[in-house]
């Protein structure tokens, strides 16, 4: 008989988040004919600089088992991309100096969590998920026509690995590390592929219930007849 309560734990997190976005032009090595020049080679094939931010959010974890378990949070995200001003459009000239095109996001992140203990009430886990986002508002000074195309709903694919160890009764700290991929493009102009990823670190607090001893199935202790 399974004893295991559904409510595993809640909690909350702040993080560091490092993002860049990836621009692939497929008419990059065309000629151009009528067309103008500035749809084959605006904007052009690059990957732009790491943008260092920030994002916070709550969590809420359940499951009847220890092992495998349900994790599903609410999250604030700040990403984006650190980007040079094409200043010459036809030789591909650039400002000496970068640029933050910035978009914040509201995520429903969910997970399967692979909870393996190592050591006694000490444990590494790993993390593996889906981020439905919502872009509530975004500020881009380079290449805003791209940025201004990005659909207002979104979902990227989120893998994980991290280590929680108790520091109070009901209460454990954690560490984390999240790899934060696009799973589909964004598609610009026709002929222009962006791919966002993003790299995450966190910190975080986890309230769980205390564990009694008579949920231990496996290791029952008799108190008498009148227990």
């Amino acid at each position: 008989m399974n004893a295991q309560k559904l409510f595993k734990g809640v909690g909350v997190f702040g993080a560091l988040t490092v993002s860049k976005h990836e621009y692939n032009n497929l008419d990059t090595d065309k000629k151009p004919g009528n067309d103008s020049i500035l749809k084959y080679f605006n904007p052009e094939s690059h990957l732009s600089k790491e943008f260092l931010n920030w994002g916070a959010g709550v969590f809420l974890e359940l499951s009847r088992r220890d092992d495998i378990r349900w994790l599903t949070e609410l999250e604030y995200a700040n990403k984006g991309a650190q980007e040079m001003a094409l200043v010459n459009p036809i030789s591909g000239e650039r400002s000496g100096s970068y640029s933050a095109n910035k978009l914040t996001y509201i995520q429903w992140n969910n997970y399967v969590k692979f909870y393996n203990p190592i050591f006694y009430d000490k444990h590494w886990y790993f993390m593996a998920g889906v981020r439905l986002e919502y872009l509530f508002k975004k500020s881009a000074s380079v290449y805003p026509e791209v940025i201004n195309a990005f659909p207002k709903f979104w979902f990227s694919g989120d893998v994980a690995l991290g280590y929680e160890f108790p520091i109070a009764k009901k209460i454990s700290a954690f560490v984390e590390t999240h790899w934060n991929p696009d799973i589909l493009t964004h598609k610009y102009n026709g002929n222009t592929n962006v791919r966002a990823r993003t790299f995450e670190a966190r910190v975080g607090l986890v309230m769980r219930p205390r564990k009694k001893r008579i949920d231990d199935c496996n290791a029952p202790v008799y108190r008498g007849p009148a227990y």
